[in-house]
């Protein structure tokens, strides 16, 4: 039998219920509805009810699986309940009324909908699903979310768009309805997410109404909702970005810093812009020794439209600031800058020489509005994104322009920020509108790929599901204010538990001129974020370091070579985001799911798998209190060993991030470089800390094409292994089709005590020769040269 399961003996047989098998589809009519379940994976069944026009057709832009193999599976039934299972999973489907109960294999019940009528239903012809809510359940995802960490007991509503108000502070700087980019994704804490398959408006009451239950609906569409079993929480991200994409790789040089410029005249100050401003910043960085491989230019680049004004792109320089655009590019290439990008919006607008609204709805490219042709362009259909492409990005693209930073794709029915036009309307609106941000970062993505031949890249603002296959996405303008540094950690927590890890901010705020304190705390976070940016619009204090004081400028430097010198490191973690979907900043609860303390942790996180960043957010603060998970731990700046499972407090001066490191870790580092690709990576620093059983996989790459895909790239695998008064550690020979140039290694090993004697391939290492030695610090170091070749085994005898 497949499950113990008691059901009620006056539930009668019903004479409506009739089912159809075709594979790894089952048909359902029950109570006059028609339902479709959908096996599509051992792990994964998809779940949908049909509306009053049926079931609808497949879409394009948040699913990229539509098709899946042949999945083994048995299935019966009596005259209660249909019985599936897989290897994985168990399903029960009560007849009357119809509901639907996921168990695992063992038989627990993970998941189940309420034993009443109206668990799955439309009402006004929209969709809710309603759900036990079982004991000990806690809610993570929702996408980019500023307010909490755990849903559990809160009342969600997605849909794409700023929040709104009479005011800033109540509209668009609100964290509680902040929607920049919501993923309809959720994962709990009893080992299963719930994708919702709609691009509709969707609200979540996850507890909030009743303890015993939660649902999910949407302003329209289908009830259509994926049920992914993990039991870990990044089994079940991997399976979600395997159904809606992973996050490609980026270039190499994106692991490095990004700065934008609105060219020194923001707002009100267009007629200070210039192209030799562009050019100074770059040279300053240079100059300072402040490392940099990404630049772009801000809204102020272009003259703003004749009709939408500032909301529109006109795709015309402003003059007489950028006389010789082509210069401009060039000067920045030749100081080593590896890209150089544009601000742009996705209204098209009129010019001083180029009418390109007109022509645009002359071609019939942009998207209707109250009947007329309207100034948005259509992003998607193809026609339209290759007329927008060869009339609007590539002659930018022949200038050198390699990328663009999106703006405004919450416009699409919504008022923009600078521009009264609300948008196209319409019946079709609701489902579009969600979906818009996707196709509108899609464009550019696969236009400036295509055109350049190498990894794409974009600056999105907005998103929804799918989002992370057009990497990356920014938090949007959160003002330079100690209220809004610590929601902007949380936003970029929640987005990466929702699937998309490629993810930045605004170093030091957007807007408003930050306070110094504040500026070096919110930098310091900003060099541990999966992409590091640096961008605000105050005129004229900017956000360059410099203009911050000397200690400001002087610990940004400091946090920005660490972060160059960990960019091996952060680039084989972004390689893992690819293949899993497991993001490079992490929740702590996605590492300790059964540790109930990293359920609320909201200002802490890890960077890769190995740190542990705690970022300090409130001002003046000489200490904070930090929770270090089971296990050892070691102070990064200090060295210093503390045990966890348990909550400490550390002092903070102004120039220490608390910054911790897991035992076990394996961390590779590069020489100091001012830009990625100044030097060859021919000497690798391993930073190790021995515990038990570990290893880490290098990843390596020609850092720019899409031949990753095809297999060009090669993993070298370095394992530590604690045996008796022994250390081992070997760095294997790299798997792969990928040519790793030659290099050499330099451990840097945090040891207990001074070893009594150091091996490397069997052979007697000699301290008096300088083949190792051990500091005062309690590390030691040992070199490798480069001709030696690999596999290398190293060991350590502490006796």
């Amino acid at each position: 039998m497949l499950l113990s399961l008691v059901i009620s003996d006056q539930v009668a047989a019903q004479t409506d219920f009739t089912v159809e098998r075709t594979e790894n589809i089952i048909e359902i009519s029950a109570d006059g509805n028609d339902y479709r379940l959908e096996i599509c994976i051992p792990e994964m069944i998809r779940v949908r009810m049909a509306g009053i026009n049926g079931f609808q057709p497949p879409e394009d832009w948040m699913v990229t699986m539509r098709s899946w193999p042949s999945v083994k599976y048995t299935f019966s039934e009596n005259d209660s309940a249909c019985f599936i299972e897989t290897e994985r999973l168990k399903v029960i489907v009560t007849k009357s009324p119809f509901h639907v109960s996921f168990y695992n294999s063992a038989g627990k019940i993970l998941n189940s909908d309420i034993d009443e009528k109206s668990s799955m239903q439309y009402a006004d012809e929209n969709p809710i699903c309603t759900k036990m809510l079982l004991a000990g359940e806690h809610f993570f995802g929702f996408g980019e979310r500023m307010d909490f960490i755990d849903q559990l007991g809160k009342r969600v509503e997605l849909n794409v768009g700023r929040g709104r108000g009479y005011s800033h502070e109540v509209g668009a700087y609100n964290i509680l309805e902040s929607n920049y980019s919501p993923i309809p994704f959720f994962m709990s804490t009893r080992g299963y997410g719930i994708f919702f398959h709609n691009a509709w408006k969707t609200t979540w009451d996850m507890g909030n109404t009743s303890a015993g239950r939660y649902t999910f609906s949407a302003g329209g569409g289908e009830l259509d909702y994926y049920f992914i079993l993990g039991p870990a929480l990044t089994d079940i991200i991997e399976k979600y970005t395997a159904l809606t994409g992973t996050t490609p790789l980026l270039p190499r040089y994106a692991m490095g810093l990004h700065v934008g410029t609105y060219s020194g005249g923001t707002w009100c100050y267009e007629h200070l812009t210039s192209q030799e401003y562009v050019v100074e910043l770059a040279r300053t960085f240079r100059r300072l020794g402040i490392p940099l491989d990404i630049l772009h230019l801000d809204s102020t680049w272009r003259i703003f439209g004749k009709i939408s004004g500032k909301g529109g792109t006109s795709f015309e320089w402003r003059m007489p600031g950028f006389p010789d655009p082509q210069a401009l590019f060039d000067s920045l290439y030749a100081q080593d800058i590896n890209a150089v990008g544009l601000h742009i919006r996705p209204r098209i607008d009129n010019g001083n020489f180029r009418n390109l609204r007109d022509q645009a709805q002359e071609a019939g490219v942009t998207y209707p509005e109250n009947g007329e042709p309207g100034e948005l362009i259509n992003y998607f259909e193809d026609d339209a994104v290759d007329w927008w492409w060869e009339n609007g990005l590539k002659p930018l693209a022949e200038m050198g322009c390699k990328f663009v930073k999106i703006d405004e794709g919450s416009a699409f029915g919504h008022k923009a920020n600078e521009s009264d036009m609300a948008g196209p309307q319409g019946e079709d609106i609701g489902k579009l509108h969600n979906l818009f941000p996707v196709a509108y970062a899609r464009a550019p993505y696969k236009k400036f790929q295509e055109y350049t031949g190498v990894r794409g890249m974009n600056h999105a603002r907005e998103g929804y599901a799918g989002i992370q296959r057009y990497p990356f996405i920014f938090a949007g303008d959160w003002p330079s204010e100690w209220q809004y540094f610590a929601p902007v950690i949380r936003g970029g927590i929640n987005i990466s538990l929702s699937g998309v890890g490629a993810w930045t901010h605004c170093m030091g705020g957007f807007e408003h001129v930050a306070d110094p304190e504040l500026y070096i705390r919110w930098c310091q976070f900003g060099m541990f974020s999966p992409i590091a940016m640096l961008f605000g619009m105050e005129h004229p204090h900017y956000k360059e370091p410099w203009n911050y004081g000397e200690e400001a400028l002087q610990i940004f430097t400091r946090y920005d070579k660490l972060r160059y010198r960990l960019i091996p490191y952060l680039y084989s973690n972004f390689y893992q985001m690819y293949l899993t979907g497991k993001p490079v900043m992490q929740a702590l609860v996605l590492q300790y799911p059964d540790d109930r303390n990293t359920y609320s942790i909201d200002d802490q996180y890890f960077f890769g798998d190995d740190f542990l960043v705690c970022p300090v957010t409130v001002k003046a603060a000489k200490t904070r209190a930090l929770y270090l998970p089971k296990g050892v731990w070691y102070d990064y700046f200090t060295g210093e060993k503390t045990e966890g499972g348990r909550y400490i407090n550390v002092t903070t001066p102004l120039d220490k991030l608390p910054l911790y490191v897991k035992a076990g870790a394996i961390i590779p580092m590069q020489p100091d470089m001012n830009y990625v690709g100044e030097k060859p990576l021919d000497l690798v620093t391993l930073d190790i800390y021995p515990a038990g059983t570990s290893s880490f996989g290098l990843y390596d790459d020609d850092g720019l094409s899409l031949e990753y895909k095809n297999g060009n790239y090669a993993i070298t695998r370095i394992t530590c292994t604690g045996k008796d008064k022994a250390t081992e550690i070997v760095i294997n020979t790299p798997e792969g089709n990928y040519r790793v140039p030659e290099r050499s290694w330099l451990m840097k090993i945090h040891a207990a005590d001074k070893p009594e004697k150091v091996s490397v391939n069997n052979i007697r290492a000699e301290e008096s020769e300088g083949q190792w030695s051990y500091d005062e610090e309690g590390i030691l170091w040992v070199g490798i040269g480069a001709d030696i070749s690999l596999p290398v085994t190293v060991i350590i005898d502490h006796e």
